[in-house]
């Protein structure tokens, strides 16, 4: 008899639900803390089930090369207090192997010290390992001695690239595995991502790339890590594995997994946007994320996602071109992980209030009854048992409403979402904001205007053209020149002027774009 894995991992799940029954104590809030021997991590099309049990999860970004050591425990405890029980982070190949063979897993990049804190703060984890991961990160995360392996194609049906993508996959899963990190093994990883986003690319190589995608799959699977694997935005993802969206608005735009006996996960909730130079900052407001949550929940999603929920800073050369050092600082935890408000505060109420309808969301039978062409009331109900909860839905963007359901009247803002507990108590609006205001401001600390010590650094002098190491006729890729080491290469080029082409002809314009002067200092902020 053929099983597929997706049946055999539920099939071991409701061959332990018995045994995790007798291993809980009557009303344990979290099945997960009793059980860190091993945990079985399955799913249906409702949710993730830990050891038996349906749950709800709520996510947030924290990439750990982006913030130093030493603040991951209060990000940590700061995303727990804002009502999370999962961390996600990418895996960063760049940074853990700079050059082929040499890898690095000290300080900012000590992944098992990091996901160690999330298990002491009793979280679940998520680990998204690419190794293509975009993640606005230098050259999507791909070390540059790839390039100089040859014959080589990145991300398709590609022998040499599949073979160092697998090696290193097969590296950071070992080392996981070493430090009991995975659910399987008593630790906090439930959820596991192989490649990432690459439906955008995958018709470009055809054949190729569903070739590739397959064998991604396969590969992410026979690891025997014991947690479900994920494609994100990868609608047609291999049939073991769960497709997953990452977007603003998930529950309007995806219809979800077509294996339907997969659960609804949004792995990127953009919580802002990333900036480049120039760019000012992003606004996505907390009434339209809490709107989207709500939105998405209310359809049968029960995961998101924040991305990011704390952005941290691109240290050093790490950014994609043009990509801020400050990396979205508009998340519910700015750069510096202190609290952006209302921001932090109204997903906080939101979490709470999603967490009271935890038993009809995971259980409920659900129904939705339209209040007008833009007015829906969507129910999950229990009857026998009491348990309802319904999502009033005003979907116009200019015009509040007074709506009626179940004989009572509600009055729901435009573009909001009211979630009534029971079915008639209102415990949360989209639109209503209870979280208080706030705004960073920066002053002098004494500490930053003492004993400075100012150190300067002779730059090599730019070559005369004679004296030139490369020739080219035309200008070469930045990226291939300095096999990644600097981001600063000088073209130079010579031409001559004739008599006649001085003062400037119509023909012929010189300008100067100016001289530039880069000065880094270290700062102390309150």
């Amino acid at each position: 008899m053929h099983v597929d894995m997706s049946h055999r991992v539920r099939l071991a799940a409701a061959a332990l639900v018995v045994v995790a029954a007798l291993a809980l104590a009557p009303g344990a809030a979290a099945a997960w803390q009793l059980t860190k021997n091993g945990t079985v991590v399955s799913y249906d099309r409702r949710s993730l089930i830990i050891d038996g049990r349906r749950e709800i999860f709520f996510s947030g970004s924290i990439h750990y090369p982006r913030s130093p050591p030493d603040m991951w425990p209060e990000l940590i405890a700061k995303a727990k207090e804002g009502g999370l029980n999962t961390i996600e982070t990418y895996i960063f190949w760049n940074i853990h192997e700079p050059e082929k063979g040499q890898f690095d897993f000290e300080g900012r990049y000590d992944i098992v010290r990091f996901f160690k804190l999330i298990q002491e703060h009793n979280m679940y984890a998520m680990v998204r390992l690419g190794p293509f991961i975009q993640a606005e990160w230098n050259h999507g995360g791909l070390p540059y001695w790839l390039r100089e392996i040859p014959d080589i194609v990145f991300r398709t049906n590609n022998e040499p690239y599949k073979m160092h993508m697998e090696t290193f996959v097969k590296i950071i899963i070992k080392r996981l595995k070493d430090a009991n990190l995975f659910a399987s093994q008593g630790g906090p990883i439930i959820l596991a991502q192989i490649e990432n986003e690459y439906q955008h690319l995958e018709a470009a190589f055809k054949n190729d790339g569903t070739k590739y995608i397959k064998w991604a799959a396969n590969m992410a699977i026979s690891t025997n890590v014991g947690i479900p694997w994920i494609m994100c935005k990868q609608t047609k993802a291999p049939s073991d594995v769960i497709p997953t969206c990452n977007g603003r608005n998930c529950g309007d735009t995806w219809p979800g997994p077509m294996n339907k006996s997969m659960p609804l996960l949004w792995t990127e909730n953009w919580t802002a946007q990333y900036r480049v130079f120039g760019d000012p900052p992003s606004q996505r407001s907390a009434e339209d994320i809490a709107f989207a949550v709500a939105r998405f929940f209310s359809v049968g999603g029960t995961m998101t996602n924040y991305y990011m929920y704390h952005g941290g800073t691109n240290f050093g050369r790490t950014s994609a071109a043009f990509v801020m050092p400050k990396y979205y600082d508009e998340a519910p935890l700015d750069e510096f992980g202190l609290y952006k408000e209302p921001k932090w505060g109204h997903l906080r109420d939101l979490h709470l209030a999603l967490k009271l309808c935890k038993k009809a969301l995971l259980w409920g039978k659900t129904s939705t009854e339209k209040l007008g062409k833009q007015f829906e009331a969507r129910v999950f109900e229990i009857p026998e048992q009491k348990v309802c909860v319904a999502f009033l839905s005003n979907h116009n963007t200019k015009d509040d409403v007074t709506l009626t359901f179940r004989g009572q009247s509600y009055f729901v803002p435009r573009h909001s979402i009211s979630i009534l507990a029971d079915c008639k108590t209102v415990v949360f609006g989209t639109q209503h904001v209870n979280a208080q205001h706030n705004q960073r401001t920066f002053h002098f600390a004494d500490q930053t205007t003492q004993n400075n010590v100012w150190q300067m650094f002779d730059e090599e002098k730019v070559p005369k053209y004679k004296q030139s190491k490369i020739r080219l006729r035309k200008a070469g890729d930045l990226y291939n020149l300095t096999k990644d080491k600097t981001d600063y290469v000088w073209y130079t080029s010579s031409f001559k002027l004739e008599a006649d082409d001085m003062p400037i002809r119509r023909d012929i314009k010189t300008a100067s774009t100016g001289c530039r002067s880069r000065a880094s200092t270290r700062a102390r902020w309150t």
